[in-house]
């Protein structure tokens, strides 16, 4: 038996590629990384990062969460059904094609799926989509607990993947505010395949697919799926860096994602209680989303044109500046001896010392530091800063 199962578990890996909602999402980061590349060099004259890099970040970024919430899924004998991973894949499908990746939270996603099937259940709809029959099924017995569990780790793994890399991959955006000052807003739109392992039970997948793998245990029959799911992620931020806001954004999604499996898990002694956290998890998320939307000011920016010096709006990878530890929305007030205030004050000083550059540099506390570094040949002429002008 356990050798059968193993052997279920790699044909369901192999038939994972087979989903076409993983093939939308790949086209979908295709076209994210194209619009942010073309948006970067509209701004900068040049890209920060490759366009392939959404696409990279969404199949790697997510996979040693993905085999967490696997693992913990099938040592719990965590079930789904068909029905409830059918209205998954239509929602998220939905938030890839209209490009509103707001509804590609997990919480929103999964809230929606489980309405979807109450409706179901309650008007006793049946629907078939070729050989694939869907019925309206008993919500309340068999995923009041399982939806809220699962939705609790899918948000506690978007919380991590916020947490870590929505700064990471955030971009520069310029904007004029009412004074006519430019000001730097930091776009970030991303997107996440997590490919998790999903038992459902009964025979309907070997109605719809005879070749999918089943097993069996006792008298009941169960398929192996690993459903990709989708988390999607859009935010800017002006008043702050993306890096104070996005760890503190991510935080409070883990924290919800925790409430809303704890609760999770106590709707085995009361249904109720899982219909609850799920709709809290929902309602908390929007409101997250919500409130640092509302948060934003487009006359307020924490990076703006400085009378102080020249403002860094971001930094190219691999660069001197890197190298030299500079962050967005520090200030250089002299390069080489020299003061500086425009992009062209700081070409022009650079040239001063082809071969060595140093700065002199307000931090984000107001300290000032020296920073330096060789420049080579090869580096960018500007040393891979991104200013305000």
């Amino acid at each position: 038996m356990d050798e059968t199962i193993l052997i279920e578990i790699l044909k369901g890996i192999g038939r994972f590629f087979l989903n076409p909602l993983l093939y939308v999402a790949i086209i979908s980061a295709i076209y994210l990384g194209y619009r942010r590349v073309k948006r970067e060099r509209r701004f900068f004259n040049r890209r920060i990062l490759g366009g392939w890099s959404e696409l990279k970040n969404m199949l790697v970024m997510g996979f040693v969460l993905s085999v967490i919430i696997s693992v913990f899924s099938l040592v719990i004998g965590l079930t789904v059904s068909l029905e409830l991973l059918t209205v998954v894949f239509v929602v998220s499908l939905l938030g890839l094609i209209i490009y509103t990746y707001h509804l590609l939270s997990p919480a929103i996603v999964m809230a929606i799926a489980f309405c979807m099937i109450v409706i179901m259940q309650w008007q006793n709809w049946t629907y078939s989509i070729g050989p694939l029959e869907l019925t309206g099924t008993n919500a309340v017995s068999d995923l009041v607990m399982t939806v809220p569990i699962l939705t609790g780790l899918l948000l506690m793994a978007e919380g991590i993947l916020i947490r870590r890399y929505g700064g990471r991959f955030a971009s520069p955006i310029t904007e004029t505010t009412k004074r006519g000052l430019n000001g730097i807003g930091y776009y970030s739109k991303q997107l996440w395949v997590l490919p998790v392992f999903t038992i459902i039970p009964g025979d309907g997948i070997q109605n719809f697919a005879p070749f999918w793998p089943q097993f069996t245990v006792g008298a009941e029959q169960f398929s192996l799926i690993v459903f990709p799911f989708i988390i999607g992620f859009q935010q800017m931020v002006r008043q702050k860096l993306p890096m104070n806001v996005y760890p503190q954004m991510g935080r409070s999604i883990v924290m919800i994602g925790q409430f809303v499996l704890i609760v999770g898990l106590t709707a085995y002694f009361s249904p109720v209680l899982g219909a609850a956290a799920l709709a809290l998890g929902a309602i908390s998320r929007t409101i997250i989303g919500i409130y640092y939307s509302r948060s934003e000011d487009r006359n307020s920016y924490a990076v703006m044109r400085s009378d102080r010096g020249v403002m860094i709006a971001g930094i190219l990878p691999n660069s001197p500046a890197e190298k030299m530890g500079l962050l967005a929305g520090e200030v250089i007030k002299r390069v080489n001896g020299q003061d500086v205030y425009t992009e062209e004050d700081l070409y022009e000083a650079l040239q001063i010392n082809a071969a060595h550059c140093r700065l002199e540099v307000l931090d984000h506390a107001g300290e000032l530091r020296l920073a330096q570094h060789v420049v080579h040949r090869d580096d960018n002429y500007k040393i891979g800063l991104l200013v305000v002008n």
